[in-house]
């Protein structure tokens, strides 16, 4: 079977998006970067791609909050006619990733439930963490998905917030939690979750930046680190797509 088209959203200010490009190819897709101007422009580019993801970075400098002036451009661009095709593409049970600040474009958009605000430390935070996928879960990202997965975090604004938690769970909607350290105080150490549907992810941490095992800063001394690479979240995306 061909490879899946993907999309990879970037605007000004996101940094992550050839990170995207290359975990989507090592999982078999045909990735592509799209600037969201150019996607607000012409709504009828994401008609042939299979997989969409929000690269992560600082969109507009943060400005107004992180992730809300992306959320309004890719909602509101264009009277509305992009955040319609972005509902459709979710409804046609193709696959969409927002990864940190894509993650926070998400909830901003109201394609995911809860919001991010300041770390608990009131500090950026850079470091690797450890994540394990939710019992329960309904989402495709992390479908077969069962050792753990390190990936590293980069944000200020990571703390994950919702007013019921255990009702999110309960929906199968918690699919990622910090497992050991909770770097950021998110609540019930979520790291990310989806949408009803569950083809719709959106994770704080990186795994885009764990895919291959040399960019584990342990790859020389632990030669299992391919068991724990971020990689597996694109693989299953792509088995959903295809």
């Amino acid at each position: 079977m061909s490879r899946p088209q993907a999309i990879i959203v970037a605007g000004p200010g996101t940094n992550r998006d050839t990170d995207a490009v290359l975990a989507l190819d090592l999982a078999g897709a045909e990735p592509a970067v799209v600037l969201a101007a150019e996607l607000i422009a012409t709504p009828g580019l994401l008609d042939t791609a299979r997989i969409l993801v929000i690269a992560g970075g600082f969109s507009y400098g943060d400005a107004l909050g992180a992730g809300r002036m992306l959320a309004l451009d890719l909602m509101a661009g264009d009277g509305g006619r992009l955040g319609e095709q972005l509902r459709a593409f979710v409804d046609s049970g193709r696959p969409v990733l927002g990864i940190c600040n894509g993650f926070q474009v998400l909830t901003r958009a109201g394609l995911l439930p809860g919001a991010l605000g300041h770390n608990d430390h009131g500090r950026f935070d850079c470091r690797w963490v450890t994540l394990t996928a939710a019992v329960g879960s309904r989402c495709i990202w992390t479908s077969g998905v069962d050792d753990p997965i390190h990936c590293p975090i980069a944000h200020g604004e990571g703390r994950y917030v919702h007013p019921d938690p255990d009702a999110l769970a309960a929906a199968g909607q918690v699919a990622l939690r910090y497992d050991g350290t909770n770097p950021n105080g998110s609540v019930a150490a979520i790291a990310g979750v989806c949408d009803v549907s569950g083809v719709v992810l959106g994770l704080m941490p990186h795994p885009e930046n764990h895919v291959i095992p040399r960019q584990h800063p342990r790859h020389h001394r632990d030669h299992g680190t391919t068991r724990f690479l971020g990689l597996r979240l694109f693989e299953a995306a792509v088995r959903h797509a295809k």
